[in-house]
């Protein structure tokens, strides 16, 4: 379940993390309906805010939920998962890119993928993802093309991409991909004058994947001499950083512009989550587990449990308008949301994050697994309940550290996550 969108369960709140773990389920069961058991592997966090976004667009119904039988993964409990044209969307994106991934995989041998019968096999999966992704997205009306086409362009852009190409030159594939998926949520939810601000929000989250990519495994690919755009254009992390804060500065405009049905869990994923998913990769915050509070990028205060959005400067209210046109750009980017630094000197988070641009180093990282290995490392970690639970373990494929959402709870885990029933 990758994505740089990984919401703590605290600051969720029981109302969001319900309708989350909806979307969540019900991407994992929009890929096993239409794809089968296999498919399921591809659940990805940031894939889900595809059908986020869907729901919380549309005129409430009833059909839009519906319950789930047990699953080993929910302690062999029941669910309501969400349904319908967003969950499916979700998942023909989440195959279509998945396949390439795969297939990019084969090409570079990474782990057993060099090996020539594992590989081939691994190319019928891909192969076969890649039509079934496109099958389920003329099913919703949506063309994978685009998509597709920004895998085969990528790969041209990063061969002719050296010292003085701009960063924004190599993201923008991904950013092209991800901007046709957020305004066809607009389509299906029957709000066409939402396509424009949500294409544009779904640019800068595809620049800020990218981005927040490049950034974390900097270190694991010079180790393994594999191509990082970071490294290869001698960006500065000065720069880099310059660069993720105007993303996340822009998604927030965008989505002022976006009528909602029902904006919380979009607003706190793509807003507050986006913002500490730039910090944690810059190592700059980690998860404090504030019980109802949490900052926006101005500094000012947002309700989590009930998820509303308080009176600051994103206007009241959850529904209609988001946001009624209030001040986004009004507070103090650089002080207060990321430990009061400024991006042009000083120390910044422990590490180097000065004006001259250095790289914090650290101890070298271990070799990346295979995509097969680290898969059967990824349901090994589910179903022992460490990725909740264990105070730190290690990621399934970059073996990066990496810490169990309830590491700094104070209360008993299993009671507050529910997760070892």
């Amino acid at each position: 379940m990758f994505g740089i969108v990984r919401p703590c369960s605290h600051r969720l709140g029981e109302g969001l993390k319900t309708q989350w773990m909806a979307h969540l389920c019900g991407l994992c069961l929009a890929l096993r309906g239409d794809h089968g058991q296999f498919a399921r592997v591809v659940t990805n966090y940031d894939g889900l805010i595809i059908s986020v976004l869907t729901e919380a667009q549309a005129e409430r119904s009833s059909g839009r939920r519906r319950t789930a039988g047990p699953c080993p993964l929910r302690g062999m409990r029941t669910a309501s998962v969400a349904q319908g044209e967003g969950a499916r969307l979700a998942a023909a994106v989440s195959l279509v890119l998945a396949s390439a991934k795969v297939r990019d995989h084969v090409v570079d041998g990474d782990g057993l993928l060099a090996r020539r019968p594992v590989a081939a096999a691994a190319r019928r999966v891909a192969g076969k993802w890649g039509r079934e992704g496109a099958s389920t997205g003329a099913d919703v009306g949506f063309d994978t093309a685009v998509l597709l086409d920004a895998v085969e362009r990528q790969e041209g852009i990063e061969a002719l991409a050296g010292p003085g190409t701009s960063l924004l030159t190599v993201t923008e594939p991904t950013e092209t991909a991800t901007a046709a998926a957020f305004a066809h949520t607009a389509v299906l939810a029957g709000r066409p004058g939402n396509a424009e601000p949500l294409a544009e929000a779904g640019r800068l989250f595809g620049r800020l994947a990218h981005l927040l990519d490049a950034v974390e495994d900097r270190v694991a690919d010079a180790e393994a001499g594999a191509w990082n755009p970071i490294t290869a254009l001698g960006t500065s992390r000065a720069e880099a950083r310059r660069l993720a804060d105007d993303a996340l500065h822009g998604i927030r405009l965008a989505l002022a512009e976006v009528r909602f049905t029902d904006a919380k869990l979009a607003h706190f994923l793509l807003v507050h989550e986006l913002e500490r998913s730039v910090a944690r990769v810059f190592g700059t915050t980690s998860c404090g587990h504030a019980p109802h509070e949490v900052s926006g990028a101005s500094g000012h205060e947002v309700t989590a449990y009930d998820g509303s959005h308080g009176s600051g400067a994103y206007g009241s209210g959850g529904s209609g308008s988001y946001g009624g046109g209030s001040n986004h750009g009004a507070g103090n980017h650089r002080g207060d949301a990321y430990g009061g630094g400024d991006h042009g000197s000083g120390n910044y988070g422990g590490g180097n994050y000065g004006g001259s641009g250095d790289w914090s180093g650290g101890e070298p990282p271990k070799p990346r697994r295979g995509f097969w290995a680290g898969c059967a490392v990824a349901i090994g970690l589910c179903c022992t309940c460490r990725l909740c639970c264990a105070k730190e373990y290690e990621g399934p494929w970059s073996r990066k550290k990496r810490e169990g959402a309830c590491r700094d709870c104070d209360c008993d885990c299993c009671d507050c996550c529910s997760c070892c029933d």
